[in-house]
């Protein structure tokens, strides 16, 4: 078996997620200053969030959970893994241009499902326009997912993570020479959205030929093995399907409150920022890995992968999640107070911010447990585990707006997230030492959390005694620079010092993933 470098692929997936979220954050910068929080980003954010909903309910969700783990086995035994790749293709292909005739004819309908409160002002009917221009996106975008399942299930993860970079690349431009030529800042960004789709697919597309895999678009065919895909996709499509739901009965809750859909998405896109770098990449690396050693029999090899997974996740995680909870006004303040968003909206942001920080360790920790599952093929007991969540989800949310308003879908992320970790954690008793994190991890984790602890402290005494420098237009990005670096600097210093990490390790992984 030819390994997969993990830490090589963590800090190669993770790079190429933290260029994607840092031009993530320029494109909603630019979003807030052009658009600001109102009817027109309020349309936007529930029409461009259709696609990606669907997205990760066919593609990132279901197709991959099932796909990576079979074409990795394939692939390790040398059973035409080419072919297997061609004939999901073409099942994907079909399944999705299926879903994108009907979602455009019934968009008026899939706007009042996911946005009700939108219903009978101006803002419904700019969804409906707006979803009809953006929603081909999911066919590019599903079929970029398959392309670098194929490079990820090889070891090759650069190019796959990198693909996502291209829509902020797209997005950032256009909304810049809308607004030079004077011209409609939302229509330039909705317009190019589908673009910037191709331009994705093409880039993994061209990578997989490279690598000596050719596809083609072709006539599907029903198999005994894409049977079995389907068999264990549906049960992932449910549960991501279940993990959306969540997402929509947060945007419903919110859409009875002005403005409140537009500021939980910013919150949203501030915590994606370790959550992509750190969860997604020990989800896409840990899950082709984890099928390959486990098909080879190599429990002790795939323990070492999950333990050293799980160091990785709470290193990055646990700081993040301390600075989200200790400084979130200074954070939204420099990165989105301007033009169109104003104090006030800084404010609410920076709630959300901090709220959504709290569960920001539990939805890491569910994509390190998840592979654990899909790497046995197993996708309905996370789908049992989903559907409880969706329940406290759905029930907090609702239950606790009359209470809190627009922050109870914050609130209820949150909880849910937990209770998902919870239940994906018991249910890996049955799985032995193989899901069980070894010494190594043990001895470190409370260490990251005392490293953690020590730099939140500093953050927290700094953020306070020097809040006025964030309010001088000259000074504030100094001044957030200056505090971000000066945490960074005692988190890894104490680290280091009573042995949470070893820098070491990550010099030399970085020498072997770039002698590679």
């Amino acid at each position: 078996m030819k390994p997969i470098r993990l830490m090589a692929g963590f800090l190669t997936v993770g790079f190429w997620t933290l260029a994607s979220r840092i031009l993530g954050f320029v494109r909603e910068i630019l979003i807030t200053a052009y658009i600001g929080p109102g009817p027109l980003m309020d349309a936007f954010v529930a029409a461009f969030r259709l696609p990606n909903m669907f997205r990760r309910f066919f593609a990132e969700g279901a197709f991959n959970a099932a796909f990576v783990p079979m074409f990795s086995k394939k692939l390790e035994a040398e059973d035409n893994a080419e072919g297997f790749a061609q004939q999901a293709f073409n099942l994907l292909a079909l399944t999705v241009l299926a879903l994108v005739a009907v979602a455009m004819i019934f968009m008026p309908a899939l706007v009042w499902l996911t946005a009700e409160g939108y219903y009978g002002d101006p803002r419904f009917d700019l969804t409906v326009g707006f979803g009809r221009i953006v929603f081909p996106y999911i066919l590019f975008m599903s079929l970029a997912a398959l392309f670098s399942g194929i490079l990820n299930a090889t070891g090759k993860f650069a190019v796959a993570a990198a693909a996502p970079v291209l829509l902020n690349i797209f997005a950032c431009s256009a909304m810049i020479a809308g607004a030079v030529l004077g011209q409609s800042v939302i229509d330039w960004l909705i317009w190019t959205i589908p673009v910037a789709g191709i331009a994705q697919l093409m880039l993994v597309w061209i990578s997989v030929e490279r690598s000596g895999i050719k596809i083609r678009p072709g006539h599907p065919r029903w198999s005994p093995e894409m049977s079995r895909l389907v068999r264990v996709a549906v049960p992932a499509a449910l549960a991501s399907g279940v993990m959306q739901i969540n997402l929509v009965v947060g945007q419903l809750v919110a859409s009875q409150t002005e403005n409140a859909v537009s500021w939980l998405f910013v919150a949203d896109r501030l915590y994606q920022l370790p959550l992509g770098v750190v969860g997604i990449a020990v989800g896409i690396v840990l899950l082709p890995d984890l099928s390959r050693r486990l098909s080879a029999g190599d429990d002790i090899g795939a323990r070492d992968a999950y333990s050293r997974a799980g160091e990785f996740s709470l290193l990055l995680t646990l700081p993040s999640a301390v600075a989200f909870l200790t400084m979130p006004i200074p954070l939204v303040s420099v990165l989105y107070e301007r033009g169109a968003t104003g104090a006030s909206d800084v404010q609410a942001i920076a709630l959300a911010v901090a709220i959504y920080g709290l569960g920001l360790p539990a939805f890491v920790l569910q994509k390190l447990l998840q592979p654990l599952y899909f790497a046995r093929e197993d996708t309905r007991t996370p789908f049992r585990y989903a559907v409880w969540a969706m329940i406290i989800n759905a029930g907090i949310a609702v239950g606790l707006h009359p209470v809190i308003g627009w922050l109870a879908p914050a609130v209820a992320a949150s909880v849910a997230g937990w209770a998902m970790v919870a239940l994906l954690h018991l249910g890996t008793r049955r799985m032995g030492e193989v899901a069980r994190f070894d010494e190594r991890f043990r001895r470190r984790a409370w260490r990251i959390a005392i490293a953690s602890g020590v730099m939140g402290g500093l953050l927290w005494i700094c953020g306070s005694y020097g809040a006025w420098l964030f309010q001088l237009p000259g000074w504030r990005y100094l001044a957030l620079t200056a505090l971000i670096l000066a945490g960074a600097s005692t988190y890894f210093v104490v680290g280091q010092l009573i042995g949470a990490f070893n820098l070491r390790e990550f010099r030399q992984s970085l020498r072997r993933g770039g002698a590679r």
